[in-house]
């Protein structure tokens, strides 16, 4: 007896199954499972390569062909994110918390966009089109070409498009999305994988440059499956406190520019501002040195940034003592305590540490190591490092320090500043930086015994 070849999967969380049951095993889901249907329309004895397809053209690394064109928008903080402007045919999924801001950036760069000369529609699934309106009037972006429509129908919103021709969509969100061939609620799995996966065929397929709004999860990941983050060309996630005014918008993936590149906004009352300068915005709250304040010389995708790090070490009145983070690694803050303790003899039972990184900024490259154990060292001794000296350098388990990269473009930030000196590993490159004293160090051990007279 021939085996079925059928194959099930869970429209909740994509579970496969070889057989229909009422429960997903995996999620615990009622009547969630359903049938996959395969690419083949014949019966599923006849396989995909008893039909003969077309001939592929193949060619090789030499070929030589043009850059995409761009659309600048007009934001250079967002130009900068995307590489340099908007590619057509480009898929562009950004994330972030629930009112931190996505859906006012988008309309701000719709507006943008539209005056420069693209046809956009703004497609918004949680939000009339007379909140829409309000939005634009309150930003003033009342008079921009934009089309809106509110409607959560795949199928409609696709004719739409089609009719219609863009050159810019944006839908706000991927989750309010509802395709009728997909028997499961929006917001599913695989209602989120449908539509994402329509919308991006849609914009190779018609070289329109769609651009999908993502809910984010407790976690701060995007919600749905991460198929969807393969489907896109880019990925942008929009970060910030709601406490702070600055919002941060970060390339995590983009194949038509580098990764990792920041740009930094303001939130205002007249919507989201750039921010050309944020080195000085980040510090700028800053007052006289004080123990536990010290500011690292980072990068963050091409660009550097000089952020304060602030530091809190007290007596802890628990058994077990606290490791507060805010915008670090928690687990790379008790590696730092650990080398502190075992390879300088500075031990931290019995106190609490509390690490924040000033101005909302998350920080996330190992150059940052140097700069949390200056400020955590100045907490606990209580002794301020100097107002014009900036630290970075990577802490290796051993205790050694290993150097930076991009060292010249830390110090010349820094020197842009203000900033007289630096402290950093020895090897580092760091030619051309002048009119900055650079002190180098080669070990945990001698910077703390040197800084802190400890050790």
């Amino acid at each position: 007896m021939a085996k079925s070849s059928k194959s099930f999967s869970c429209t909740e969380c994509g579970a496969k199954h070889s057989k229909w049951s009422g429960r997903c095993d995996a999620c615990g889901a009622w009547n969630s499972i359903v049938e996959d249907k395969g690419i083949s329309a014949g019966p599923p004895s006849k396989s995909l390569g008893a039909r003969r397809g077309s001939s592929v053209e193949l060619t090789d690394l030499a070929t030589q062909e043009t850059p995409p064109p761009r659309a600048q928008s007009g934001i250079v903080e967002l130009d900068r994110v995307l590489g340099g402007g908007l590619v057509p045919s480009s898929a562009i999924l950004v994330g972030g918390d629930p009112g931190i801001g996505k859906s006012t950036l988008l309309l701000q760069a719709a507006a943008h966009f539209a005056k420069s000369g693209l046809k956009t529609i703004y497609v918004s699934g949680e939000e009339a089109s007379a909140q829409v309106r309000m939005r634009a009037q309150r930003l003033g972006l009342a008079d921009a070409p934009v089309k809106l429509a509110a409607e959560t129908n795949l199928r409609d919103i696709l004719t739409t498009l089609e009719a219609e021709r863009p050159q810019l969509a944006i839908i706000d969100s991927i989750q309010t999305m509802w395709a009728d061939n997909v028997e499961s609620a929006p917001g599913s799995v695989s209602q989120v994988r449908a539509a994402a996966h329509e919308l991006t065929s849609f914009a190779k397929r018609r070289g329109v440059a769609v651009i999908l709004v993502g809910h984010v999860t407790k976690e701060g990941q995007i919600a749905g499956p991460r198929v969807v983050e393969h489907m896109v060309d880019t990925v942008l996630y929009f970060e910030g406190e709601r406490g702070h005014q600055f919002r941060i918008l970060r390339a995590v993936k983009n194949r038509f520019g580098p990764a990792d590149e920041i740009g930094v906004f303001e939130m205002t009352g007249g919507g989201l501002a750039e921010v050309t300068n944020p080195s000085a915005l980040f510090l700028s709250e800053r007052g006289q040195p004080s123990p536990g304040s010290v500011v690292f010389a980072g990068i963050e995708g091409t660009r550097p940034v000089l952020v304060e790090l602030q530091a809190l070490v007290a007596p802890s009145p628990h058994s077990q003592a606290r490791r507060t983070v805010v915008g670090w690694d928690s687990g790379r803050l008790a590696m730092i305590l650990a080398v502190l303790e075992a390879r300088c003899g500075i031990p931290f039972a019995g106190l609490d540490v509390y690490l924040n990184v000033a101005g909302g900024m998350k920080i996330s490259e190992p150059a940052a190591d140097l700069a949390v154990a200056a400020a955590i060292l100045s907490a606990r001794e209580d002794a301020a490092l100097p107002a014009e000296t900036v630290v970075f350098g990577e802490i290796s388990l051993s205790g050694a320090l290993r150097p930076a990269s991009q060292t010249e473009n830390r110090l010349k930030e820094a020197q842009k500043l203000g900033f007289t000196s630096a402290i950093a590993p020895r090897g580092g490159k760091a030619v051309g930086a002048t009119g900055i004293t650079l002190n180098t160090m080669s070990d945990l051990t001698g910077f703390v015994g040197e800084i802190f007279g400890a050790g």
